[in-house]
């Protein structure tokens, strides 16, 4: 074949492949701009997370449900092995930066955000987390920071940000009591509420907003673990869900000029360092609630909504198999967990460590809050704890009555435990390795993650590609610049140095 001919058949499967894309686009595609766009970060989830989840609760999740599934790599610019604030500076901004940098590219220049684009564009704005709005993930939307600890200036961005709905969790270091700050500016949330913000922390208020209202920062009134909200698995009557956030606002925000809303499933990942696999599922299927209220919102405007689902990085190295079980997966046992490791830890262990408890005592204590059993027959009951792992849990009980509360733990038993407390490590390993899982590390591991999207605009998430490319199509189905790297000339560019 000479050289012209091959130019002509070169041209013809172009053509051809063009108008076969064309014939396959959804439809909508290249319509108006997304009116309505929802960004969904599930902070630590891996695709394994996501099978976990549907299959212990034996019914699909709405993100799965999805048209359109691609799958993402993570990396940061400096390390393989990425961390929150480099991986949400990605998903916010579109541009790659170093693990702890916030809002800024490698060298320190400010990055504009979707949201802070969105909210210049005259749309309003809203971010949603189930851990404190000063931590990586929402603080990539707003804040331009080199050290992601510096909580206290990350909430002076926040009250500065003038986004329209803030919900979730509350703050971490709202008095700057590590001394963090460049410049201290009184409490935190003060100055958020000086800055216009009305703040609510009641269920009964919360439900009462209506529009109109003006700027909400609305938290629930149990923070037990950092500034975050409870975990699902932990959550009582009273408190707000993840889905009654976003579905409140969704109420707020939804005006003629549209919307962004960020919502993210933080504390997916705090479980799943703590290699806690029903505690994980639980922040999923909150997750997955939240999702839902978009998804019923979508349905009444499905030419103008897009919805994106994804995540910042893999956290724990879930695997859906473990050699000790062979090709069993019990994965049911799991529903048996009635509490996290973190209410396990507080309510169990730390009574064990203060008041001296012996072995006997704690054993029938442990019965009583975790789903494992010390007498029956393991051969017939799966939950019933072998020789062999009785031995394990007695071991992790002396180590966790010998450290107390406040003890460091020495490097080799950080690799056995991940820094958690031995005995409760150690009991959702047994439970996790009789239903048949197994994890590789207390850490985030590179593993790419699956990214999921509906509504206008959405075919571009079909496909491998990397984190950064989900800012740029998210601000292409806004109508937004989507060059790289993002770099804002507005005010909420300010650098904290």
């Amino acid at each position: 074949m000479n050289k012209r001919t091959y130019g002509c058949w070169q041209s013809l499967v172009t053509v051809w492949m063009a108008m076969v894309w064309v014939m396959v686009l959804p439809q909508g595609a290249g319509a108006a701009n997304a009116k309505y766009v929802f960004l969904f970060i599930g902070d630590g989830m891996g695709i394994a997370q996501r099978a976990l989840a549907a299959k212990v609760h034996d019914r699909p999740l709405r993100m799965d449900g999805f048209p359109v599934h691609g799958v993402t790599s993570t990396y940061a610019a400096d390390r393989f092995i990425t961390d929150s604030a480099a991986a949400g500076t990605a998903l916010a901004c579109g541009r790659k930066t170093n693990v702890g940098m916030i809002g800024m590219d490698p060298e320190g220049h400010p990055l504009a955000s979707l949201a802070a684009m969105a909210k210049d564009k005259g749309m309003k704005v809203g971010l949603i987390s189930s851990v404190s709005l000063n931590h990586s993930t929402p603080a990539a939307f707003y804040a331009h920071v080199p050290q992601r600890k510096q909580y206290y200036d990350i909430s002076m961005a926040l009250a500065a940000s003038g986004f329209d709905f803030l919900g979730g969790g509350g703050l971490i270091d709202p008095d700057n009591v590590r001394n963090g700050a460049t410049v201290f500016q009184g409490n935190a949330w003060d100055v958020i509420q000086d800055s216009g913000y009305r703040l609510v922390t009641s269920k009964k208020a919360f439900m009462a907003l209506e529009q109109g209202c003006g700027k909400v920062y609305a938290c629930n009134s149990w923070l037990p673990d950092h500034g975050a909200l409870p975990y699902a698995i932990d959550a009582r009557s009273n408190d707000i869900s993840l889905a009654e956030f976003t579905a409140k606002g969704i109420e707020l925000l939804d005006n003629d000029d549209g919307f962004f809303l960020m919502v993210e499933g933080g504390k997916i990942d705090w479980a799943c360092h703590a290699h806690d696999a029903a505690t994980a599922i639980g922040e999923i299927l909150a997750f997955d609630a939240a999702i839902d209220a978009a998804h019923a919102f979508y349905t009444k405007h499905p030419a103008e909504t897009l919805i994106v689902v994804t995540a910042d990085h893999e956290c724990g190295g879930l695997s859906l198999g473990y050699a000790g079980t062979g090709y069993a997966s019990l994965y049911t046992l799991l529903r048996r967990q009635r509490l996290s490791f973190q209410q396990f830890h507080d309510r169990v262990v730390r009574p064990i460590a203060m008041q001296g408890m012996g072995w006997e005592t704690a054993r029938s204590s442990i019965t009583r809050h975790f789903p494992l059993q010390f007498e029956g027959d393991p051969t017939t009951n799966p939950l019933v704890v072998n020789d062999r792992e009785q031995e394990q849990i007695r071991q992790a009980f002396d180590l966790s009555r010998q450290k107390g509360t406040g003890s460091r733990h020495k490097r080799r038993e950080s690799l056995a435990y991940g820094g958690e407390d031995p005995l409760t490590v150690t009991l959702t390993h047994v439970l996790n390795h009789k239903a048949g899982l197994g994890w590789a590390t207390y850490k985030h591991t590179a593993t790419p993650v699956m990214t999921s999207a509906l509504g206008v605009g959405a075919e571009a998430f079909g496909g491998y590609y990397d984190n950064t490319d989900i800012a740029q199509y998210i601000a292409r189905s806004m109508g937004l610049p989507c060059t790289a790297p993002l770099e804002s000339t507005s005010s909420r560019a300010a650098v904290v140095p």
